[in-house]
C-alpha cells in the first residue's frame, strides 16, 4: 500500500532519518524526521495558481508541539493544545527565515508548511528536525525552491564546539547558535552567548555550515528518487520592457528624494514621486505590476548610490552610527525606566522589580520550569506614523522580544546575588531601523536604574549588506530602508567583553565568512561607540532601589521549620501576610525570601519568622502570654508558636495554692527557660525574673553574692 523512500545517516553521533511515502501522501511533500527518538512530521502545500491581485508572497509556516510528544496532558480546562506558545511562535521564525528568500520573486501562489512534533526523547530538541524536515518537505513538493537548506545547532562546551548538543548538554553550553545554509553559503543565524569573541562566533557559524552539508546531500538523494515534477515559473509578463522605459525617466526623481534625510519629508517626496511615476505609466497595465517595478527601480537607486559613492540615505557613510542621546529614570514612578533615541529610533524601556510569586511559569514539552526575566516588546502603529491594529503581540513582537532577552539574560545577576523577579517592557515609540538593538541598549539602562546589578552595560546594533556581484558594501547602524532594500541584516549585540547575541538574516542564497567576519568587525567598534554614549546617562546600577521597589530579606531555616512557618493549610504564612503586608516565599531548601515595599512590614514580617523558628535558649528570658492555667502551673507561649510550663512552684517566691491566684489566661508575663525535660518540652520560670523591669533575678542575686565576697 505505502511506497516508502527512506534515507538515513549518522549526524553528529546521533541517527538523522528522513521517511516519505507513508504519512500524510495528499500534501504536496511531507517528510517524517527523526533526529534520535525525537519525529517531526514536516508537510508542504501550495496552491496552483496565485490570488487575482496578490504582490506579495503568501507563505505561512506552523510549528506545533503536541502534548503527547511528552507523554503530556495539556493544562488548562479544555485539555487541548491553544493558541501557540512562545517557543512555538519563535520556532516558525526560525524555519520561515532561511526558507523565505530561496523562493522565486515571481511565484505568489500561497504555500503553508506544517512542522508537527510527534515525539520528544528528552535529548534532541525538536527545532532543527523541524528545519531540516519544512526543506525537505519543500524539496520533493515539487514548488519552484532554490534549496534545500539543512540547520544545526551548535554549542561551546569546555572551549570545543559541539554539534547538536542535548538538552541537558545545553546547560554547561556557553552558547546556543542555530544556524541554516545551503552548500553554498549560511542564510540564517540565532544565538545566545556568555561573552563569547567575535572569532569564537563566527568559527561557531563555518563549523555549523560544514555539519550540515553531509544532511543536505541526504535531502538531495532523497529528492532524485521520489520528488514530484517541478511546477513551471510563471513567465514574466512583456510589458516589463515598456513599463521599464517609462520608469527610466524618474530615476532622478528618485534619485533626489532618497537624499532626504529626515524620514518624514523622504517619504513623502518619495509618495509624488511614486504617483507620477504611476501616472505616467497610465491604467493600462496590472498595478500590481507596476507597484513591484518602481519598487525594484528604488532599490537599484539606493543600492548603485552606496555602492559607487559609499554615501547613504541620510548622508553618512558606511561606518557611522547615527546620533544617540541615552536618558535614565525618564519616568518617575517607575522602578526603573530609560528613553533611548538613535535617529529616528527610538525605545522607552521600563523595569519592574518583583517578588518570587511574580515569576513566569513555562510549560514546555520537557517539563515546567519558571523565568525570573521577561522581556516584552510593543510595536505600536504610531510608531512608523501609521494607524493600525493594537491588539495581542505578533510574531515580530515575540520574535524582536526574544532577540533583546537573549542579548541581555548573559550579564544579569544570579538569584543569590539579587533575588528579584524581572520584568522589562519596551515601548517602541519611534522607528526607523533596529528597535530590537535599542531595547537591548534601554533595556541595560532601565535595569541599572532600577539597581539591578548587571555585571556590565549591553549594547546591540544592526548591520546591513549592499551586494551587486563582486561588489559589496556593509553597512552599521542600518535604516529601515536599508533593511527593506538591502540584502541582509545582521544584529550583534554584547557589551565591551564580547557578544552575548547575534542574528543574522539574509535576503540573497549566501554569504561568505569574508563578509560576516568584516560585519562582525564593523559591529564591534559601532558597539563600543554605543556603549560610550550610554556612559553619559549611567555607567553602573544605582546603589539604591526604588522607594516603590519592595525590598526583599533573605533568610534561611532549617528545612523541618518550613511546616511551622505555613502552619495547618497555610494559617501560620496567610496571618503573617495579612498583618503585616509583606510577600513570603518559601523554597525547598530553607531560603525565606520576604518582600515588602515598606520597610517597617518587611521588618515585622522576618522578626515573626525568626520567631517560629527560633529554638529556647536556656537561660534567656522571652515574653509570653499564659494560654492555659491548670493544678500544676501555667502553659505559656513565649516563643512563636512555642509553649512552656511555668510549674506553680516557679510562679512565685513562697507556696502558690491555686495558678490563677497568679495569673489568668491571656494574661502577657515574662519568662526565663530553666531547663527541658527528657521528651524535649521547656520547663519556664516566672519567679526568677522582675515581672515589671523583666530583670533576671537570680543573676541580680549572684552578683550580689560576689560583691559581699570581696
Amino acid at each position: 500500500m505505502f511506497k516508502l523512500f527512506r534515507k538515513e545517516l549518522e549526524w553528529g553521533g546521533t541517527k538523522l532519518v528522513l521517511e516519505t511515502g507513508k504519512v500524510a501522501r495528499q500534501a504536496d511533500g511531507a517528510v517524517m524526521v527523526s533526529l534520535g527518538e525525537t519525529k517531526v512530521l514536516c508537510t508542504a502545500v501550495a496552491a496552483q495558481s496565485p490570488k487575482p491581485g496578490q504582490d506579495f508572497f503568501p507563505l505561512t509556516v506552523n510549528y506545533q508541539e503536541k502534548a503527547f510528544a511528552a507523554g503530556k496532558i495539556p493544562g488548562g480546562f479544555f485539555k487541548r493544545e491553544g493558541r501557540p506558545s512562545e517557543n512555538e511562535t519563535l520556532v516558525c521564525r526560525l524555519i520561515d527565515r532561511p526558507i523565505r528568500p530561496l523562493f522565486p520573486k515571481s511565484f505568489k501562489c500561497e504555500t503553508q508548511v506544517i512542522c508537527t512534533v510527534l515525539a520528544h526523547d528528552m535529548e534532541n530538541n525538536p527545532d532543527i528536525a523541524a528545519m531540516i524536515g519544512a526543506s525537505a518537505a519543500l524539496t520533493l513538493s515539487g514548488v519552484p525552491f532554490f534549496g534545500p537548506i539543512a540547520a544545526a545547532r551548535i554549542g561551546w562546551i569546555d572551549g570545543a564546539y559541539v554539534l547538536n548538543p542535548t538538552v541537558d548538554q545545553m546547560d554547561e553550553s556557553e552558547l546556543d547558535l542555530i544556524m541554516a545554509g545551503t552548500h553554498e553559503g549560511v542564510l540564517m543565524v540565532e544565538s545566545e552567548a556568555k561573552e563569547l569573541s567575535e572569532e569564537i562566533m563566527l568559527g561557531a557559524v563555518n563549523f555549523g555550515h560544514q555539519a550540515v552539508k553531509p544532511v543536505i546531500d541526504a535531502i538531495i538523494e532523497l529528492a532524485e528518487s521520489c520528488a514530484k515534477e517541478p511546477r513551471a515559473l510563471p513567465e514574466e509578463p512583456a510589458e516589463i520592457v515598456d513599463i521599464n522605459k517609462v520608469l527610466k525617466g524618474f530615476a532622478k526623481g528618485f534619485e533626489a528624494a532618497y537624499k532626504i534625510a529626515d524620514k518624514t519629508d523622504r517619504q513623502a517626496a518619495l509618495n509624488e514621486v511614486r504617483a507620477e511615476a504611476k501616472a505616467a505609466i497610465g491604467d493600462d497595465y496590472d498595478a500590481v505590476l507596476v507597484s513591484g517595478l518602481i519598487k525594484g527601480m528604488e532599490a537599484d537607486v539606493v543600492r548603485g548610490a552606496i555602492l559607487k559613492t559609499g554615501v547613504r540615505i541620510d548622508g553618512r557613510d558606511t561606518k557611522t552610527v547615527r546620533q544617540i542621546v541615552a536618558e535614565a529614570g525618564f519616568l518617575p514612578r517607575a522602578h526603573g525606566s530609560s528613553l533611548f533615541t538613535r535617529g529616528e529610533t527610538q525605545a522607552m524601556v521600563v523595569a519592574t522589580l518583583g517578588t518570587g510569586q511574580d515569576e513566569q511559569i513555562i510549560d514546555a514539552l520537557v517539563g515546567e520550569s519558571r523565568s525570573s526575566f521577561m522581556l516584552h516588546y510593543n510595536f505600536p502603529p504610531y510608531s512608523v506614523g501609521e494607524a493600525g491594529r493594537v491588539g495581542s503581540p505578533g510574531r515580530r513582537e515575540i520574535g524582536h522580544g526574544k532577540l533583546a532577552w537573549r542579548a541581555l539574560r548573559p550579564l544579569l545577576p544570579t538569584k543569590d546575588e539579587f533575588p528579584y523577579t524581572i520584568r522589562l517592557v519596551s515601548e517602541i515609540t519611534e522607528s526607523n531601523g533596529s528597535s530590537s538593538m535599542a531595547t537591548v541598549c534601554g533595556g541595560s539602562l532601565a535595569m541599572m536604574d532600577a539597581g539591578v546589578p548587571l555585571k556590565r552595560p549591553v549594547a546591540g546594533i544592526a548591520m546591513g549588506l549592499i551586494k551587486e556581484g563582486d561588489d559589496f558594501a556593509v553597512l552599521s547602524d542600518i535604516l529601515g530602508d536599508e533593511d527593506h532594500l538591502g540584502d541582509m541584516d545582521f544584529k550583534v549585540a554584547g557589551s565591551q567583553n564580547g557578544v552575548t547575541s547575534l542574528q543574522m538574516d539574509i535576503k540573497i542564497t549566501s554569504i561568505t565568512p569574508e563578509i560576516m567576519q568584516i560585519a562582525l568587525d564593523q559591529a564591534r567598534d559601532g558597539r563600543i561607540h554605543i556603549l560610550d554614549e550610554m556612559a553619559k546617562a549611567l555607567t553602573s546600577a544605582r546603589d539604591d532601589l526604588a522607594d516603590s521597589a519592595p525590598k526583599i530579606t533573605t533568610l534561611k531555616i532549617p528545612v523541618d521549620k518550613i511546616r511551622d512557618i505555613i502552619g495547618p493549610g497555610g494559617k501560620i504564612i496567610r496571618e503573617i501576610c495579612e498583618e503585616t503586608g509583606a510577600k513570603i516565599d518559601i523554597e525547598d531548601d530553607g531560603t525565606v525570601k520576604v518582600a515588602a515595599v515598606s520597610g517597617s512590614s518587611g521588618e515585622a514580617a522576618v522578626a515573626r519568622i525568626r520567631d517560629i523558628v527560633a529554638e529556647p535558649e536556656l537561660g534567656v528570658i522571652y515574653d509570653g502570654t499564659v494560654v492555659k492555667t491548670v493544678d500544676f502551673g501555667a502553659f505559656v507561649n513565649f516563643l512563636g508558636a512555642k509553649d512552656g510550663l511555668v510549674h506553680i512552684s516557679e510562679l512565685q517566691n513562697g507556696r502558690t495554692e491555686k495558678t490563677t491566684d497568679i495569673c489568668k489566661d491571656g494574661d502577657s508575663v515574662k519568662v526565663k527557660v530553666i531547663g527541658f525535660d527528657d521528651r524535649g518540652k521547656v520547663k519556664l520560670s516566672m519567679k526568677r525574673v522582675d515581672q515589671e523591669t523583666g530583670a533576671d533575678l537570680e543573676a541580680a542575686a549572684a552578683d550580689a553574692e560576689d560583691g559581699d565576697a570581696e
